[in-house]
């Protein structure tokens, strides 16, 4: 341990951070089986949906994988702000928080360790299933080519202010708040217009939509699906929202963070 290396050491707490979720999976095959199950059963369900309704539907016989398309990008914002929040309550679970943060181990690389550990499961969970939506339902998600990279990223870091607040919120309310870190999402996904236009909202409630990101993800989903283009506003907008709301979860974060160190909660935390 020399000053001269404080990245490499860095690097090493959350990489140990990691290999500790990681060794949860080795020992554990029903947390591998529950980051598959979910995806792919929604993928099934929706998939023969827009199978039926394409034989119905000039509309949707010309947009195939409309709603595959959002049942996968739905599953990234979802999948990954449920992946921090499990992997921050999995420390709760097991009354290692207060170890964790009395160890050498700095708060942002527990931030950093928690978030490539959503990453990974949003992975595991999603990598099969877009496979699968090819096998079953001739959708290529891939086909978007380097604009699922930018919706990819859009969904992610929504996903991970989400998880900052959530946690926050644990710190402060302990378990008794844990229905927060399974629900909160789910109030985002009317507002998001995951599987319909911004347009099918009521005027005085499209404002309300704009000012989520994911909602500039799911327009430019449909953009490219219908018209094969994306305008770059949709992103520029998503980005923007994403800095303002990663901005308040890391300080919503830290807030609560020194709030439980101050009341002495950490060390009890736990089932």
């Amino acid at each position: 341990m020399t000053a001269s290396s404080p990245v490499r050491l860095s690097l090493r707490r959350i990489w140990a951070m990691l290999l500790r979720h990681l060794y949860l999976f080795r020992a554990s095959w029903p947390r591998l089986f529950d980051l598959i199950y979910w995806p792919t059963v929604q993928l099934v369900m929706w998939g023969f949906l827009q199978m039926f309704l394409a034989t119905e539907s000039s509309f949707f016989a010309q947009t195939a994988g409309l709603f595959i398309g959002a049942v996968l990008l739905w599953d990234i914002l979802f999948r990954a702000q449920l992946g921090f929040a499990i992997s921050f309550l999995e420390e709760i679970y097991s009354r290692n928080l207060g170890h964790l943060l009395a160890s050498p181990l700095r708060p942002f690389e527990f931030v950093i360790a928690l978030t490539a550990m959503s990453l990974i499961r949003v992975l595991i969970g999603l990598l099969p299933v877009t496979f699968l939506a090819m096998w079953f339902f001739g959708f290529n998600v891939y086909s978007m080519g380097l604009w699922l990279v930018a919706f990819f990223f859009n969904l992610v870091l929504p996903s991970g202010a989400f998880g900052l607040f959530v946690s926050g919120i644990l710190l402060r309310f302990g378990l008794g708040a844990e229905n927060i870190a399974w629900s909160l999402m789910f109030l985002m996904l009317p507002l998001a217009c995951v599987y319909y236009p911004l347009d099918t909202l009521p005027s005085w409630l499209q404002y309300g939509s704009l000012s989520l990101a994911p909602t500039h993800v799911f327009e430019g989903m449909r953009a490219l699906l219908l018209e094969g283009t994306v305008a770059p506003h949709y992103m520029l907008n998503a980005l923007a929202l994403n800095a303002v709301y990663f901005t308040v979860g890391a300080l919503s974060f830290a807030y609560f963070l020194n709030d439980a160190r101050h009341r002495g909660t950490l060390v009890g935390m736990g089932e």
